[in-house]
């Protein structure tokens, strides 16, 4: 049996992708980034959302790897 391959032609580029089709993503993107950060390096004291430690000592290993002061 022999199967077909597909073999890329010198010289093609695949098509662009238009920025209106990326702006989305990269909101999306961002915004849970700003969400991660959030969590690494501000969820404790006055600011946290929960009231327990559990995020803190869930990314405590993060926030050092980061640079971020806990102690």
């Amino acid at each position: 049996m022999t199967e077909a391959i597909a073999i890329p032609v010198a010289g093609t580029l695949p098509a662009p992708v238009p920025i209106r089709e990326l702006i989305p993503w990269a909101i999306f993107g961002g915004l849970l980034f700003m969400l991660a950060i959030y969590f690494v390096g501000t969820e404790e004291g006055a600011t946290a959302v929960f009231d327990s430690t559990y995020v803190h000592e869930f990314v405590h290993d993060g926030r050092h790897l980061l640079g971020f002061p806990c102690h």
